[in-house]
């Protein structure tokens, strides 16, 4: 409960500034609203030889992309949005690159309005998974061994959908919140990461220790019907430095209800100019069937934006 707090907090304070800021429904045209940012950000440092202070050459990069696309018509309201980020770094004396970001997640919520009000009878769906091979390394083998590196996880593995039915309150583009009390929520795998022998002694109870994203053995997929709650935020703290808020919670009927899944992502722009920014970007999952705690991601780099 107190980790769902702080992240509602986080979520919760910067709605309140903004809703302050907003007076009045934004005036929106009928038809198609699209627009997009591809940022690059890249990172470097080297060393030679002679050195003293210590330190090991390395670089890192992170490409991002957002694109929205947005549709009114009268009374209905339909707005979409894809994310794709993946970032590497590599350190000299390393023999891989490793992982420093990988997401892939669209997000489309369509709705009725009701009446003359900023309700909205709505239907949702998310889909996410990653782009490229995760690997778990094992820092007690030397780098050419190859227990060295374990594959833990790829594209579609583990790959999750949700949508269903729920109430959409919504000031404009930048500021919702949608409410579905009746969502299904499907987890995939790849059945690599889950084939258990069921004729060797144990092999199951060893495997049911820790669930491969909670999947059963010799599953490809899990089925959760539950509660979904998501909202967005997107305001200027100041001339030419902009938050945005992404908060998406799911709590799982068929199970314990007080394990509710937390995924909060605050992404800080500052624009120096029309092509340069420097990026915060600060993540925290909490899915028990994935860790047990927080995963937490932080980047920040400065890099090439372009906007279309």
């Amino acid at each position: 409960m107190k980790r769902l707090l702080l992240i509602l907090t986080l979520f919760v304070t910067p709605l309140i500034l903004s809703a302050q800021e907003v007076k009045q429904k934004d005036s929106v045209k009928n038809g198609w609203k699209r627009s997009g940012n591809i940022a690059l950000l890249f990172n470097q440092a080297a060393f030679n030889q002679e050195w003293t202070g210590g330190g090991t050459s390395n670089y890192a990069g992170n490409l991002s992309l957002t694109y929205d696309f947005n549709y009114r018509h009268d009374k209905i309201s339909w707005d979409s949005k894809l994310l794709v980020d993946y970032g590497i770094t590599r350190n000299k004396d390393d023999k891989y690159s490793r992982k420093t970001n990988d997401r892939l997640e669209f997000n489309s919520i369509v709705g009725r309005e009701i009446k003359e009000s900023e309700w909205y009878a709505s239907f949702f769906y998310n889909f996410k998974t990653q782009l490229a091979k995760g690997y778990e390394f094992n820092k007690d083998l030397d780098q050419s061994d190859p227990g060295y590196r374990t594959e833990k996880n790829h594209f579609m593995s583990p790959g999750y959908m949700q949508f269903g039915p729920g109430i959409l309150w919504k000031k404009n583009d930048n500021f919702y919140v949608n409410i579905a009390p009746a969502t299904a929520k499907f987890v995939f795998v790849d059945e690599q990461f889950t084939a258990v022998d069921t004729g060797v002694p144990g092999a199951l109870d060893a495997y049911n220790e820790k669930k491969y994203y909670g999947v059963d053995a010799n599953e490809t997929s899990r089925f959760e019907f539950g509660a979904s709650i998501s909202g967005y935020a997107k305001f200027a703290i100041m001339t030419n430095v902009t938050a945005e808020n992404i908060l998406a919670l799911y709590a799982n009927y068929l199970e314990e209800t007080k394990n509710v899944d937390i995924d909060y992502t605050l992404n800080l722009v500052m624009k120096v100019n029309e092509y340069i920014t420097t990026n915060l970007t600060f993540q925290a999952i909490y899915d028990d069937n994935a860790a047990q705690g927080f995963q937490i991601r932080e980047a920040l780099g400065v890099g090439v934006t372009y906007g279309f």
